[in-house]
């Protein structure tokens, strides 16, 4: 789209009048009617806008990126329609309503719909895309919400069929998963042609980043939108430089981005991304699209700069039930999870490891040493509980629970509470510099743009792993591979960059690549993360330098949608001559991270930071040898004080000795005197004496 329309857009929208804003308060509710077992195009009984259709039987089917053209059956156009949902009551509230077309600003009403006509129906994706909707009467009653189902033509969720039934028609494949109640249906897939129904668990959000949803000629996919989400602990990403062409919903006149979230997650739909202030001052558009949802449509965003999206990556609800043993910790997730559970204090023993599941617990017995369980008073007990994405390290996607069960041990009953924090209080981090010779190399923690050491940092904090050689000109530049990142105290690790050069998880360590300002410089962008078992976290990597340049290295990178991305990283071992004999470098460098997850402080500062300096001295062995100089200057610091301090007291008591040697010296010649007479045996006494008070002896 181009400015003119950007603009007109922006115009269109800060002309209407305002908005107000429509929740739902109650859940949706799925009735337990059964199916008819007879609907869709061939259905005979009651149309949607027939008196025979009770009006709760009525719902709607939504297809987007495609439009319905029938002139002669048009109702109405009405401009300035701002929400889908108005467009969708105003249908309703039609008996010669059948269908809509949507674009945000338009609303356009018709009389037939494409079952009827299925040649009116084409795509529409630009200059923005358009979303059909489909009245039908249902033989199941559809939840509150504004439409019940989502449909993509030529597409299927692949591998998570849980049940598959015959049905005489597409609405009859809906109307079977409204109804299904062995298990929750998230989705169908609908084969016209054999009139095959398959049932699932699961639906393009659940499986995001996956690539089970695919194309496939002749199937029908269809969503359930009267599927409950949590909605209690949710996490937005930022999506920069886009926003939707198309949205469900605009308000005006909102406060702020936070409150622009909060309407979208108590929408009266299944909301996964909105933005705001970028179509206008104080606009709130929101959407139950975001990229997981938009595979299917070409160029869906609208690229401005300034811009920003935020999409819905994951909800928790989180509940303790509290029981006469033990309290059990009760997590329900929007996103296949794979992870882990554990509690903070006990992260190797008190833990519950988690495989491509929605809801998981984690039990935690009063009288299990390993889960750490505290009491607090009379019939209090608390613990901390960490929900862990990566199977290895602590990112900033994690979340950390402090759960408390309370019980009233006069009436016997009991009550819980959950207290959760997604951020925490973390102390500072610790970077340290390694040099090697020929050429000499810096490896340090900077910011993303590696123009300078970050002194400390926080889980999540946009960091960068800087490479670089110190001569401006030296011939050499420079690769790394087999980047690790180890445990400081169970020895775990995980590979960061693999012996290619290739990242392993795009997510936690980006590609290298060379700066804009030399190409002795190399850059990977990384979130700080951490272990759960230790607060220090250790990176090790082989380092070669070449000359004059260094080959990079294809790497294939998944994108959220699963589709692979080339990217290109600084890794792959140049083809040397036989006079080019420079060996691998391993450089190390380790970093202090702790997190708090919002849970009680433990009294070590959060403003301290300490540096140091790591010399690497590269031996005839390959893997060389650290000596870190700021242990080392410490130590000998200490050493010195220690020699200072002994030397001190010895002195003090020479001294003291020396004056009681004289006083008894001044005895010894008065009581020996008659002595003296008899010879040697009163002077070896005395040397005896002297010998005593602290000289040495001389032989």
């Amino acid at each position: 789209m181009d400015n003119s329309r950007r603009y007109f857009l922006t115009l269109l929208l800060l002309a209407t009048s305002s908005i107000s804003i429509t929740t739902s308060a109650d859940p949706p509710v799925v009735s337990a009617s059964e199916p008819s077992g007879v609907s869709g195009p061939d259905y005979t009984g009651p149309s949607a806008a027939s008196d025979e259709c009770d009006p709760e039987m009525v719902g709607f089917e939504l297809v987007t990126g495609y439009v319905y053209t029938a002139p002669t059956n048009m109702l109405e156009s009405i401009p300035g329609t701002l929400m889908l949902t108005d467009c969708l009551e105003t249908c309703q509230a039609n008996d010669s309503c059948q269908a809509v077309n949507y674009e945000t600003g338009l609303c356009v009403l018709f009389s037939s719909n494409a079952d009827n006509n299925p040649g009116a129906l084409s795509q529409s994706q630009f200059p923005v895309f358009t979303i059909y909707a489909q009245k039908s009467c249902l033989g199941v009653k559809p939840c509150e919400r504004a439409w019940c189902i989502d449909r993509v033509q030529g597409h299927r969720l692949q591998g998570h069929t849980k049940r598959m039934v015959s049905a005489s028609s597409r609405q009859h494949c809906l109307e079977l998963c409204l109804g299904e109640r062995e298990f929750l249906c998230r989705s169908a897939n609908y084969a016209n042609a054999t009139k095959e129904c398959e049932l699932s668990d699961m639906d393009r959000l659940t499986v995001a980043g996956s690539s089970a949803f695919q194309s496939a000629k002749g199937i029908d996919y269809l969503e359930n939108n009267c599927v409950d989400e949590p909605v209690k602990l949710c996490e937005f990403k930022k999506l920069t430089g886009r926003i939707l062409k198309t949205v469900d919903s605009v308000y005006q006149d909102v406060g702020s981005a936070e409150e622009c979230r909060e309407l979208c997650l108590n929408s009266p739909f299944r909301c996964h991304s909105y933005d705001y202030g970028d179509t206008g001052d104080m606009v709130c558009r929101l959407s139950h699209h975001s990229r997981a949802t938009l595979s299917d449509i070409q160029e869906p965003y609208l690229d401005v700069p300034e811009a920003s999206t935020y999409e819905l990556s994951s909800c928790y609800n989180v509940t303790i039930d509290c029981r006469a043993g033990d309290m059990v910790a009760r997590i329900q997730t929007s996103k296949l999870f794979n992870g882990k559970v554990y509690a903070k204090g006990s992260p190797n023993s008190c833990v519950q490891d988690v495989k491509g599941a929605l809801e998981f617990e984690l039990r935690m017995a009063y009288d299990d040493l390993e889960c750490n369980v505290r009491q607090q008073g009379l019939g209090r007990y608390l613990n901390d509980v960490v929900i862990q994405h990566h199977d290895t390290i602590v990112t900033s996607s994690d979340l950390g629970l402090a759960v408390t069960c309370q019980y009233d041990l006069t009436n016997k009953t009991v009550s819980n509470e959950v207290d959760l924090g997604v951020h925490g209080d973390i102390t500072p981090a610790l970077s340290e510099e390694v040099i090697v010779d020929s050429p000499n190399v810096a490896m340090k923690i900077t910011d993303r743009s590696g123009s300078g050491a970050v002194p400390s940092a926080e889980v999540g904090d946009p960091l960068a792993l800087k490479f670089e050689i110190l001569d401006p000109n030296s011939p050499y530049e420079i690769f790394v591979r087999e980047l690790v990142a180890m445990d400081g105290v169970d020895s775990s690790e995980i590979v960061l960059i693999d012996s290619d050069g290739c990242p392993t998880d795009h997510v936690i360590m980006g590609p290298l690549y060379k700066t804009a300002t030399s190409g002795k410089i190399l850059l990977s962008h990384f979130d700080a993360f951490k272990f759960p078992s230790s607060e220090v976290v250790q990176f090790r990597a082989l380092v070669t330098p070449c000359m004059p340049t260094c080959e990079p290295v294809q790497c294939d990178q998944e994108e959220s949608t699963g589709e692979l991305r080339s990217v290109i990283s600084y890794g792959r071992r140049r083809r040397r001559s036989a006079s080019q004999s420079t060996d691998d470098l391993l450089l190390v460098q380790s970093i202090q991270i702790t997190d708090k997850f919002g849970f009680e402080r433990d009294g070590k500062s959060a403003n301290s930071s300490i540096a140091k300096d790591t010399v690497f001295i590269e031996s005839d062995s390959t893997l060389g040898m650290c000596i870190n100089m700021g242990e080392a200057i410490v130590a000998g610091t200490v050493f010195l004080v220690a020699q200072i301090a002994i030397i001190a007291a010895w002195t003090f008591t020479w001294q003291r000795r020396r004056q009681i040697l004289k006083h008894q010296e001044a005895l010894s010649v008065s009581v020996s005197v008659p002595g003296m007479h008899g010879g040697m045996p009163g002077r070896a006494d005395s040397l005896c004496k002297l010998y005593d008070a602290g000289y040495s002896r001389r032989f």
